[in-house]
């Protein structure tokens, strides 16, 4: 009803359903981050201050994908082809130049701005790469010349993150194959690129078991590209193994996954409720990386599946306004977009329960953040934009549905 008021004083456009999904995450957000910063209350002493600056941080994100769900589609075109360019050198600025956390080095500070390149650089990415793939076109589907340039863009970007970023990398190259396959490049090589990826990844596998833990070692001390590999290789082979008998284990090796394993278990199922969560003061990462183990253990399942579903559903809405699409562009772009949130997504809560090594990456308009909340909300914002702005085909042209895509 208030979206409906707000449409009708032109306030508001776009699909209503991407906007009801967008606003109910945003709110979970509020709640589960304020309870789940308890440890870093603790550790400052300023009991407002982390809920204060994350609720700052989340207006502003809404308020970017406001403005942003105003400008017409094409115009990213154009923004995103400046944005990969950008993203690049700043890519390799961070290379010489990034703030390191947790041994990471993703980080650019101006002054008083302190943001990731890599999160400008998928958006870029995405933007880009729809648009190539919608403009070099045959008879067949995408051109092979759009996919040589798609491929090198995506390869440099690849290359720039993966020392300090894998699972950014990792979320690019997935996106990036499913936009290709969805812009029907050519069967042979998809498939081909499929065999390879899982060729690449069960050789990575091998040879990761077969490196002695003194060359990790090693390695981790120097300053180089592989001084990540030891962390990599531990999240991969889970070396830090159970002993047999319990009463040895130290939790304390591996807190993040050690204590969401135990708020998931003493949750029950139904959840201690809202605020209630007694492990978030173990979880060094509970706010952003491990929110979702918060999540569960305070709602309980009904609160897991709340959040798995409203991804899912946000990825419907997407598909069903990049369906309606005339132009290719909008579409490709839409479907981009959706993904890198929605896989993003299933690779947080993936982690959380324990089926996926951990990651580092936050959960999209849910986890504390700076620079992954304002990206997101840009996603959103341009998703909008496509379901506001873009021609529809004649076939929906005169469809009005309570959540029909606007022409």
């Amino acid at each position: 009803m208030i979206f409906r008021k707000l449409k009708n004083k032109n306030l508001i456009h776009g699909d209503m359903g991407v906007w009801a999904v967008f606003i109910i995450l945003c709110a979970i957000s509020l709640v589960e981050v304020y309870s789940a910063s308890a440890r870093m209350t603790f550790a400052t002493g300023a009991y407002w201050a982390p809920i204060m600056q994350h609720a700052s941080f989340m207006l502003m994100g809404i308020f970017i994908a406001w403005l942003v769900h105003f400008i017409p589609c094409n115009y990213f075109k154009l923004l995103c082809t400046i944005g990969i360019f950008m993203s690049i050198f700043l890519l390799i600025a961070v290379l010489a130049i990034g703030q390191k956390t947790n041994d990471a080095g993703r980080w650019i500070q101006i002054g008083f701005i302190r943001f990731q390149p890599s999160e400008i650089a998928k958006l870029s990415l995405v933007g880009f790469s729809c648009f190539i793939l919608s403009s070099l076109r045959d008879e067949k589907g995408a051109s092979p010349t759009a996919l040589k340039i798609v491929a090198l863009a995506t390869f440099i970007t690849i290359v720039l993150i993966f020392t300090e970023n894998a699972s950014t990398a990792f979320i690019i190259i997935v996106v990036m194959y499913f936009i290709c396959f969805y812009a029907q490049i050519r069967r042979q090589i998809l498939i081909a690129t499929f065999c390879l990826g899982a060729l690449g990844i069960g050789s990575v596998s091998v040879v990761v078991h077969s490196i002695p833990e003194e060359k990790l070692e090693a390695w981790s001390k120097t300053d180089g590209p592989l001084h990540r590999l030891s962390t990599w290789v531990h999240r991969i082979t889970d070396k830090q193994e159970r002993p047999e008998d319990p009463k040895k284990f130290k939790p304390q090796e591996n807190p993040q996954k050690a204590y969401a394993k135990v708020a998931i278990a003493t949750s029950n199922g139904i959840g201690r409720g809202p605020g209630n969560s007694k492990q978030r003061d173990f979880i060094p990462q509970a706010f952003s990386d491990f929110i979702y183990a918060i999540i569960i253990e305070e709602l309980g399942i009904i609160g897991a599946i709340l959040v798995l579903a409203l991804y899912l559903v946000l990825m419907y809405r997407s598909m069903r306004i990049a369906q309606k699409c005339k132009a290719l562009f909008p579409s490709y772009l839409v479907m981009g977009l959706s993904l890198m949130i929605v896989v993003q997504a299933m690779m947080n809560m993936a982690v959380a329960v324990g089926a996926f090594p951990v990651t580092g990456q936050p959960l999209p308009l849910v986890s504390r953040g700076g620079t992954s909340i304002f990206i997101t909300c840009t996603y959103i914002g341009m998703i909008l934009s496509v379901s506001h702005t873009a021609k529809r085909k004649p076939e929906y042209q005169n469809k009005e549905l309570p959540w029909a895509v606007e022409a």
